[in-house]
C-alpha cells in the first residue's frame, strides 16, 4: 500500500506530536486499517512534506510524531491561472479535481452570458470552500505539496478589468491559431474558458480587446469540462512538467 499523504493546516516541525483530525483519523482507521507504529506523509501547503509515525490512532482521534522533513517540489514551472463559467451539477467539482492534478495555481470560477447557475453571495461562499476541500483531496492524491487557489466567482466584466500579467489565452473553436502556436516559450499562463454554450462572440471579442489571444485546441468541439484540461495538458507538454 502507498504511504497514505494527508493536508493539516498546522504548522510543522522535526519531532513534534501532531493532533490529527477527525475526518484524517476515520480515514485511516476505518478505510485504511492503519494502526500505531504506522508510517504517513503530511503537507501543510507550505513547500516539502513531512514523515510521520502514528502514536495512538482511533476513528475520532489520533495523534502522530514528525520525524522528518522532506524538501520535494513537485510544482510545474509554469503558472496557469485557470478563469472559467461555472457549470451545472458535478462537473465543476469534477473539473477542479483534474485542473489541481495537472498543476493549475489558481481557478477562479466565472459567471458569464451562458452560466446558468445562480449562487446567492451565501451559497457562493459554500461553493468555494467545497471546491477548496476537492483541491486540497486532489493534492493528497496526486503529490502535489502546494494547494491551489480558488477564488471567489466574478462577473466576467469583473474578470476581465483584472491586469494580472501573464500570457492571456481565451479557448475558441472558431479560430484558426492552436495554443501549440502561440510561442516557444510560456511561464504564466491565463486561461478563460466558458460554460456549457462556451463564451459569446461579444465576450470573445471583449476579451480579445482586453490583450487574450483566441486559439483552439483541435478539429473538434470539446465539452466546457473537458476543454480546459485538454488546453491545461498540452500547455503543460509544451512549457511545464508533462512529457
Amino acid at each position: 500500500m502507498r504511504t497514505p499523504r494527508l493536508y493539516s493546516q498546522q504548522r510543522m516541525t522535526i519531532d513534534q506530536k501532531l493532533a490529527l483530525d477527525k475526518s484524517a483519523c476515520n480515514y485511516l482507521a476505518s478505510a485504511l486499517r492503519m494502526t500505531e507504529g504506522q508510517e504517513i506523509y503530511l503537507f501543510n501547503g507550505e513547500g516539502g512534506e513531512y514523515k510521520a509515525e502514528i502514536l495512538s490512532l482511533n476513528k475520532n482521534k489520533g495523534d502522530a510524531l514528525i520525524t522528518q522533513f522532506v524538501a520535494v517540489d513537485r510544482e510545474s514551472p509554469l503558472q496557469i491561472h485557470l478563469a472559467i463559467g461555472i457549470s451545472r451539477g458535478d462537473r465543476m467539482d469534477w473539473l477542479v479535481q483534474k485542473a489541481t492534478e495537472l498543476g493549475v495555481q489558481q481557478i477562479t470560477p466565472l459567471f458569464t452570458e451562458r452560466t446558468e447557475v445562480k449562487l446567492s453571495e451565501a451559497r457562493i461562499e459554500k461553493k468555494r470552500g467545497h471546491w477548496q476541500k476537492i483541491a486540497i483531496s486532489a493534492c493528497e492524491q496526486c503529490q502535489r505539496n502546494m494547494i491551489p487557489t480558488i477564488n471567489k466567482p466574478l462577473n466576467l466584466d469583473q474578470w476581465l478589468q483584472s491586469t494580472e500579467k501573464g500570457h492571456k489565452v481565451v479557448l475558441h473553436h472558431r479560430t484558426e491559431k492552436s495554443i501549440a502556436q502561440l510561442q516557444n516559450s510560456l511561464s504564466k499562463l491565463i486561461l478563460l474558458v466558458g460554460p456549457e454554450g462556451g463564451l459569446s462572440d461579444t465576450e470573445i471579442n471583449v476579451a480579445q480587446l482586453r490583450g487574450y489571444i483566441a486559439a483552439k485546441i483541435g478539429p473538434r468541439v470539446l465539452r466546457t469540462e473537458t476543454a480546459p484540461l485538454a488546453a491545461i495538458s498540452i500547455a503543460q507538454s509544451l512549457w511545464g512538467d508533462m512529457a
